[in-house]
């Protein structure tokens, strides 16, 4: 029984650990200055409205990687009608970056 009980604690927290160190990754990258995990715009858009505008579109996760190292391409104008474009984040890897990509397109939970 303790086995059984071990096994489904170790589970959950498996699941669960994505989520949180996600917002613990988003953090330390400086992601959470400008962004929000809900849907309300900061300096950029929340991610529960990135979530919802990216859902269901193929390869998008990839996509939107690449956008989060790369940032807004030079001299673009905002895609979310906001002041400024993003900025390049050359020191988000690009697993960290995939990482994010996944975190943010499920919701940022």
């Amino acid at each position: 029984m303790k086995t059984l009980l071990s096994a489904a604690i170790c589970a959950v927290a498996l699941v669960s650990a994505p989520a949180f160190a996600s917002k613990d990754l988003a953090t330390a990258k400086g992601c959470l200055a400008c962004h929000s995990q809900g849907a309300d715009t900061k300096i950029g858009p929340g991610y529960q409205a990135v979530a919802k505008k990216y859902a269901g579109q193929k390869d998008v996760e990839g996509k939107l990687a690449a956008f989060i190292r790369a940032g807004s391409p030079a001299g673009s104008k905002t895609m979310w009608g906001g002041p400024m474009p993003m900025p390049a984040n050359p020191g988000v890897s690009e697993a960290d970056a995939k990482t994010l990509a996944a975190w943010v397109l499920g919701g940022a939970k």
